[in-house]
């Protein structure tokens, strides 16, 4: 009975000849290491240096195809350069129409990404527009000098909305909290507070979005989601403060949504209006020209229920008033009473003030009769 021949794949026998080749053992060390007869693997050798010569005869044809696939990529390396540069430019202008336009710097903060983010802290500043500085800037927690002063200034503020720095100062000063009047003004301006004349204004305009026009001139609210007015105020915590919007029915009062927020970036704004036109829709939406309520975020949003946009002019704060009545009842009767120590229990103390706001507090505008009652008929 024959023995069967061994068969050696190309692969193996091409790796025998290399080692045969660098001549760092002799041939009878390699058939001794890998099994295979010494004559086999001359013949092998002898194979390997036949063919040979053959294989570089096809070199003038690589060089050839070579150069071709070479010719080829830098054809496609100029295109997508080119689309490089399409790009850029796009982007470029979607970036100063869209980031500085529709988004606020707040919010182009929140889009950074700080961790397991593929692009560098100072690559994400540069294409949000924001200072490189302000991604490591931590917000540290404001002092009880500060807390209280803006309590105080909030506090006399709410009973006299039409006071200015000046006299707040003096009115501080005769309660025993004397204060320079640089402070209060600064102060003022962190909460957006200003005298009634052109009016309170937290949400500061910004001049590249578009303005409407005042559409109440002459025209009194006379029935239910006829009017409703949007704004926001300053709340006072008991180691902070928040902001709180509200949409207010001129007609009866009814405060149909609201939202509270530890910043006054613009989703608790959005938040708060959405909320409101699933419930109706009104003729008219009136607001200040604060950015808040130019953005097209809140714009497009009035719009597209139906409802017309209106904005004061300056000077034309006292149109808010119904807003203003609200903030002090609100303050009065329930905020400074509380004396909420964060945002979350704000959220539940107002949820429950408004519902009695609206539901059984009545009103001696409405002949006491509540806002609710007014509002649904």
């Amino acid at each position: 009975m024959t023995t069967p021949r061994k068969k050696y794949s190309p692969t193996f026998k091409a790796q025998i000849v290399q080692e045969l080749l660098k001549e760092e053992q002799t041939l009878t060390q390699i058939a001794s290491k890998h099994g295979v007869h010494p004559t086999q693997l001359r013949r092998w050798r002898e194979a390997a240096l036949t063919a040979m010569p053959a294989n570089f005869a096809d070199e003038a044809q690589f060089q050839k195809h070579l150069a071709a696939i070479n010719e080829q990529h830098d054809k496609e390396k100029e295109k997508l350069y080119a689309e490089i540069g399409k790009l850029t430019i796009q982007l470029n202008w979607l970036k100063k129409k869209v980031l500085k336009v529709s988004v606020s710097r707040p919010n182009r903060l929140s889009l950074v990404e700080r961790e397991e983010s593929e692009l560098a802290l100072s690559t994400q500043a540069h294409l949000l527009q924001v200072a490189r500085s302000s991604l490591y800037y931590q917000k540290t927690e404001p002092g009880d000098f500060e807390i209280e002063l803006k309590r105080r200034i909030d506090l006399i503020y709410t009973d006299y909305p039409f006071y200015g720095s000046r006299r707040i100062t003096c009115q501080l000063g005769q309660t025993g909290f004397a204060v320079n009047r640089r402070t209060v003004q600064r102060y003022m301006r962190e909460m957006g507070l200003e005298a009634i004349a052109p009016g309170p204004n937290l949400s500061k305009r910004n001049h590249e979005h578009k303005v409407y026009p005042y559409l109440l001139r002459n025209i009194e609210a006379s029935y239910a989601n006829h009017v409703w007015g949007i704004d926001i105020t300053y709340l006072p915590l008991r180691k902070s403060w928040a902001y709180l919007v509200a949409i207010i029915d001129w007609y009866s009062r009814y405060v149909v949504s609201w939202e509270v927020s530890e910043t006054l970036e613009q989703p608790f704004v959005t938040r708060a209006v959405e909320r409101a036109l699933n419930r109706a829709q009104p003729v008219i939406f009136n607001s200040d020209q604060g950015s808040h309520f130019t953005s097209p975020h809140y714009t497009r949003l009035v719009e597209a229920a139906g409802s017309k946009v209106s904005m004061d002019g300056k000077g034309r704060a006292l149109d808010n008033i119904f807003t203003e009545r609200l903030w002090r009842s609100a303050k009065w009767e329930n905020v400074y009473l509380a004396d909420y120590a964060n945002t979350a229990e704000a959220t539940v103390g107002l949820g429950e003030y408004f519902d009695f706001y609206n539901n059984r507090r009545p009103h001696q505008s409405l002949d006491y009769q509540t806002p609710s009652r007014v509002y649904f008929g």
